[in-house]
């Protein structure tokens, strides 16, 4: 016992001598932190299940079409290998699970593996960002003496950086998609009255709509493409409308969405609630540009008086603090 306490003495020693005080503790760490990540495969291996062989076996007799949809659905060897860690990726709160998935839906990623390919994606970049923090702590600690909070936060803050850069990417994709909504929609109604008046059904109109707008909003494009394919298939119309308003997540999309569902209940005139429609979003898109407009003169106003009055200072009191500088200098020699 003594020749093991001994030798965890001078490991202990030689450790501090290199890395500091706290060099056994960050050794401890990356040690643990490299041996969860040994030990997560083993956790989340799941035993086959007999079923499983039935289920390989239909899969494998299901034809072409049917590989050719699930390719088109992303279901891919990525989600098959991602799917033996789904209840360890998946959120097991149905709640949590559906906010999730219409999250990623209105940031246009529809395939069925999306949510587990959206946390999977958080606990990679957490790994590996808290792994780097943890190389960037020991360099520091080798090369200076930085306190221990200086090394925890150089550890925890790239973790949480990397967990959160998913949900940071997937934010800004859900934005910048409805914001692109909202520019198109009111080109896309306008459009689509005037395919209705021509005398062409809703559902031609869509699938007009969808072509035209292709090239300038993809995504509402998409949107309508989407809906002209679900009322082929025979889905009901009104359900149809109702998930594109949910998959939107644009008030203007569920107003129109409104709108149809109370003329087609009512027996009014398509043509005409789309009139009335489409000129309400006209004026609603004005008021959104003059609105813009009217915040310039604000925003201007911080930046011209940082741009211009520190020179127009320079330039109006420089010569007098100047003057004053050497009539002090020479009053006191």
């Amino acid at each position: 016992m003594e020749k093991i306490f001994s030798l965890l003495d001078q490991a202990n020693t030689s450790l501090t001598d290199q890395f500091g005080e706290l060099g056994p503790l960050l050794i401890i760490g990356v040690l643990g932190l490299f041996l969860i990540l040994l030990t997560l495969p083993i956790l989340l291996k799941k035993h086959k299940d007999p079923f499983d062989q039935i289920r390989a076996a239909a899969r494998n007799d299901a034809s072409n079409d049917g590989d050719t949809n699930k390719l088109r659905r992303g279901r891919g060897k990525g989600g098959d290998k991602l799917e033996k860690y789904s209840s360890f990726l998946e959120p097991q709160d149905e709640k949590q699970y559906s906010d999730t998935k219409l999250k990623l839906l209105q940031a246009g990623y529809r395939s069925k593996d999306a949510v587990r390919t959206y946390h999977f994606l958080q606990f990679l970049f957490g790994i590996l960002f808290l792994v780097i923090g943890s190389i960037y702590a020991i360099y520091s600690n080798v090369t200076g003496e930085p306190s221990t909070q200086v090394l925890i936060l150089s550890v925890i803050v790239p973790g949480v950086v990397g967990y959160m850069l998913p949900r940071y990417w997937v934010t800004k994709r859900q934005q910048k998609r409805q914001e692109e909504i909202v520019n198109g929609f009111p080109d896309s109604l306008d459009m689509m009255l005037v395919c209705v008046e021509a005398g062409q059904s809703l559902d031609q109109s869509i699938v007009r709509v969808s072509k035209e707008i292709k090239s300038g909003f993809p995504s509402l494009a998409e949107e309508y493409e989407q809906v002209a394919n679900e009322m082929k298939a025979g889905k009901d119309r009104i359900s149809v409308l109702r998930d594109m308003s949910e998959r939107a997540g644009v008030p203007d999309v569920a107003s129109f969405v409104t709108v149809l569902i109370q003329s087609a209940s009512f027996g009014t005139s398509i043509s005409e609630a789309l009139r009335v429609f489409s000129a309400e979003m006209r004026d609603k898109r004005i008021l959104r540009a003059e609105e813009k407009a009217n915040t310039l003169p604000t925003k201007m106003t911080l930046a011209t008086m940082m741009l211009t009055v520190p020179p127009l200072l320079i330039i109006l009191i420089g010569p007098s603090i100047h003057g004053i500088a050497t009539t002090l200098s020479s009053a006191s020699f």
